[in-house]
């Protein structure tokens, strides 16, 4: 706003009165650039190509993701189909808390990778180190950290420097650490791979949600998937998934074992045995908050038969129960 932006509000979700609401707003009001989270992207994934297609989107000149790391698939369809194969793509890592973004892509200068954030902007500083806050190799994960203050750095949480300081700096002394893991590849890009808390531990394997996600949607009968790690007496914790069948694909006349046998055999071969899910559950809907950012926490309570946690902040409360519907009927595959 303070360079002089328009920005386009309005009241709702992205399906009423239609599916194409955003589109019809962008096609309307000439926008220009358009920003959202990788969830909401899936969702689209999920609607089809067919809507978007219905209205002009010559007006948009560059795109930006945000929230979550956007998987390559995603990022492809966001390029192709709303962007018409011409807009350059931001996926954007930042906090509220740094006050600005902080890692991203420079449209038009730097040579975009598909689901990597990559460089920290001109005055930032990023490092990605492990346990002892060493830096690790090409191709190697760890922490993300900050290791040089920034220009819209904050400097406190009001009434309470102790809680400031325990959740920011505690971890790795003289970094900043927002609690993101990451991974740098050989050409020193960074690769965001979600929350170091969304990390499961499997048979003494640290395999993390993100990563399997990924997998699962690289497979082209699945519109979206979230993951949580599910206390399992052998294994310590166990993968449990969450995914949305594409309702225009060939998985859509799969039965819900079917789909669950495809899958694992994904997860396998992209990254190994040990990351198949024990559980694969297919559903109409993930729980998202209105913001667009599914809420693992919920999911996390349903997989270990918890009482579900407040769902005040989802978008479509009913979600959550048809899910514990679901695996409370057998509908769940069971590995």
């Amino acid at each position: 706003m303070i360079n002089g932006a328009t920005q386009v509000l309005y009241e709702g979700v992205p399906n009423a009165p239609h599916e194409g609401r955003w589109w019809e707003i962008i096609e309307k009001y000439k926008v220009s650039i358009f920003y959202t989270a990788p969830t909401a992207i899936r969702t689209f994934m999920k609607w089809g190509e067919a809507i978007p297609a219905k209205f002009d989107l010559s007006s948009l000149r560059l795109l930006g993701s945000v929230g979550e790391p956007i998987n390559p698939e995603a990022w492809m369809w966001f390029r192709r189909v709303i962007g018409g194969d011409r807009c350059p793509i931001v996926d954007t890592w930042w906090q509220t808390e740094t006050g600005s973004i902080m890692i991203s892509p420079l449209p038009g200068v730097t040579s975009t990778k598909p689901g990597s954030a990559q460089v920290p902007l001109p005055g930032v500083s990023a490092a990605v180190v492990d346990d002892d806050a060493h830096e690790v190799g090409p191709g190697r994960g760890g922490y993300l950290v900050l290791d040089q203050p920034w220009p819209s750095m904050l400097r406190g949480i009001w009434g309470d420097r102790e809680r400031y300081e325990d959740t920011y700096w505690s971890r790795f002394r003289g970094l900043y650490f927002a609690g993101d893991g990451a991974k740098r590849d050989a050409d020193g890009d960074i690769w965001l791979m979600g929350r170091v808390d969304d990390v499961m531990n499997v048979s003494g394997h640290r395999l993390s949600t993100t990563e399997i996600e990924h997998a699962l949607v690289s497979h082209p009968w699945v519109a979206e998937a979230a993951v949580v790690g599910a206390a399992d007496e052998t294994t310590g914790q166990a993968v449990v998934a969450f995914v949305v069948v594409k309702s225009d694909g060939d998985g859509a006349h799969a039965s819900g074992h079917e789909v669950a046998v495809a899958l694992r055999e994904q997860v396998k071969n992209q990254i190994g045995a040990l990351a198949k899910p024990r559980t694969i559950l297919v559903v109409s809907e993930v729980p998202k908050t209105r913001s667009g950012k599914i809420m693992r926490r919920l999911l996390r309570d349903v997989a270990e038969h918890r009482t579900v946690g407040d769902v005040t902040t989802l978008a479509d409360s009913s979600v959550m129960d048809a899910i514990r519907d679901g695996l409370e009927t057998g509908k769940a595959d069971q590995d």
